[in-house]
Parts: C-alpha cells; sequence; structure tokens
C-alpha cells in the first residue's frame, strides 16, 4: 500500500461513492480505475465495497482504509512541500496574450532553449491588456494596437487582415474578398469591444440578421460558426499585434538570463547561437574563420594575361 497516487484515486472513490464521477474527476478511464482499486482490495484481503446493485457504500474494511489513506495522502502533502520551499526558487516568465494570438510554437521553442526558466501563458482581454502589464499581472504581453505606449516596449510583430462577419446566404458569400464600398447601406455593428464575453453575443446577432461586423482575422477564425462566413475587406485598416513590456524592467544580474530579450528572440526565430542572443547572454558569438589566402599558384592565375 505504498503507491500514494492509487491512495488519491481510492480517496476519490470513497468520497463521491461513484466510479464513473471519481474517473472524471481523476482525467483517467473508468476501466483503469476500477483495476485499481480491485488490485487494492486484493491487497488488503477484504472487501471494500459492498457487494450488491444497490448505492455504493464502504464496507468497515473500506472506511478504515480510507482513514489510513487520508493519513498517509496527508503526510506525502507535507513531504512535497516542504521539499518545494527548500528547492531553489525557478526564473519564471509570465506571457500574456489576448484571444486570437497563437503561442503554442513559441512556447514549445522556449522549452526546448530554457528548460530552467519557466514559461506561464496567460489569456488576457484586449480591454486588460495594459492592465495586465503595468500592475505586473505579466511580465510580457502580446497586444493588439495598444493605443498608449507610455512606459512600454512595443515591438509590431504582424498585422492581422480585417474581415466582415456575415451571414451564410448574404450576398458577400459569392466574393472571396469585399470592399468598404460593397458594405455601403449595411447596418454595420460596433466590433470594438471584442472581449471574450460581448464578441460572440455580436456574432449571435449577426446570424440573426442584425447586420454584418468587421474584426481582425484571428477572432474571426476563432469564434468561427457554421451559420457564418467571414471575407477580406481589402480596403479596410488591419491591426497589428506587438509585443509589450515595461521599460521599468530591471536589468538582469550578470551571468543570468534577459528574460523579456531572449523570448523576444524566440518570437522573433533568432536562432540559439545568433550574436544577437549570445550577446544578451553575456557569452562572446562564435568567430566565423576568415579565409585561407591564396596559394602561390592561385595568386599567378589571378594575374592577368599580356596581350599579343
Amino acid at each position: 500500500m505504498n503507491d500514494v497516487t492509487v491512495l488519491r484515486w481510492y480517496i476519490e472513490v470513497a468520497e463521491t461513492l461513484a466510479f464513473g464521477r471519481a474517473a472524471k474527476a481523476l482525467n483517467i478511464s473508468r476501466l483503469r480505475l476500477s483495476a485499481a482499486v480491485k488490485e487494492l482490495q486484493d491487497e488488503v484481503g477484504e472487501p471494500l465495497f459492498v457487494p450488491g446493485d444497490g448505492p455504493t457504500e464502504l464496507t468497515e474494511a473500506g472506511r478504515a482504509l480510507l482513514d489510513r489513506a487520508r493519513d498517509i495522502v496527508a503526510e506525502d502533502d507535507r513531504r512535497r512541500a516542504e521539499e518545494a520551499a527548500a528547492a531553489p526558487a525557478r526564473p519564471t516568465l509570465r506571457v500574456g496574450f489576448v484571444p486570437g494570438v497563437t503561442v503554442t510554437k513559441w512556447t514549445r521553442i522556449w522549452a526546448d532553449r530554457h528548460p530552467g526558466t519557466d514559461l506561464q501563458t496567460v489569456v488576457v482581454e484586449e480591454s486588460d491588456q495594459l492592465h495586465a502589464l503595468r500592475t505586473g499581472v505579466v511580465d510580457m504581453c502580446f497586444v493588439r494596437e495598444p493605443a498608449e505606449r507610455e512606459g512600454l516596449h512595443c515591438v509590431p510583430l504582424y498585422s492581422e487582415v480585417a474581415v466582415v462577419v456575415v451571414p451564410k446566404d448574404h450576398p458577400a458569400a459569392a466574393y472571396d474578398a469585399v470592399t468598404l464600398g460593397d458594405l455601403e447601406g449595411e447596418s454595420l455593428q460596433d466590433g470594438s469591444d471584442r472581449s471574450e464575453a460581448t464578441l460572440p453575443t455580436t456574432l449571435e446577432m449577426v446570424a440573426a440578421g442584425v447586420g454584418p461586423v468587421l474584426v481582425p482575422h484571428s477572432l474571426a477564425r476563432l469564434h468561427s460558426r457554421k451559420d457564418l462566413l467571414y471575407r477580406p475587406v481589402t480596403d479596410a485598416d488591419p491591426t497589428r499585434i506587438f509585443l509589450a513590456w515595461p521599460t521599468s524592467v530591471a536589468a538582469p544580474e550578470e551571468g543570468t538570463l534577459d528574460l523579456p530579450q531572449e523570448f523576444l528572440g524566440v518570437v522573433r526565430g533568432r536562432a540559439a547561437h545568433s550574436s544577437r542572443t549570445e550577446s544578451e547572454r553575456g557569452t562572446p558569438p562564435r568567430k566565423k574563420k576568415k579565409a585561407a589566402a591564396p596559394g602561390p599558384a592561385a595568386k599567378r592565375s589571378q594575374v592577368p594575361r599580356r596581350r599579343r
């Protein structure tokens, strides 16, 4: 009975008295949970649950095991907490991103390049993007077209095409792209509030025929619906995505990583051993080998011949 994980599973079953709910809460299959509890029961040598078709109930042995399992798990939790407190704190970079930005590629590269530094990603509403940076909720943030940039480093990354979202039977469906002129006479909705709480409602109104809405392409794709479609608006202003972080960030101590610059390098596709990256780490860039000087034979071949 030394497998604390199985004891944790047993506690979940014994407290919920429902294998299905317990398996779902533990994020494991019911079959795996049942097999683990059966092995535990064989080890105890007595039934843990009252047999029969009635409601799931613990036997006397099951209740006794539950008490012992709770003590063992509590002791394991205390030991883990003590080990975590004694371990040196790992450096962490918290990066926020507004909906529509995909960060998976960059988090994967960061994990490969800096396994000793944790990267935490946080979804930040567009209306809260600057507040999250200035209050320290995140260290850096992928922001959408910030109006106020005072006190922030803002590095432009890419532009998002504006699209119009319309019902499937709208005339725009016949074209690959439209212009603002094509949308004259339409009751365009205000798409400035692109929060997760408001945008789905706006799109529901589009589907109901209230009027189209212009949004960045990434948000239209994120909230795509079977009853709606979107088309690029060729002459509408695009929105830009920036990577931002406070200018007040203290310089890194000697011998430590400049985390914002390291992450910026990852996002910009900078190679792990580029001269910029190595200079930020405080290591000298690799020197390129000089081409060997041409030998006497090569020099003779380079002398132009005289014309006769």
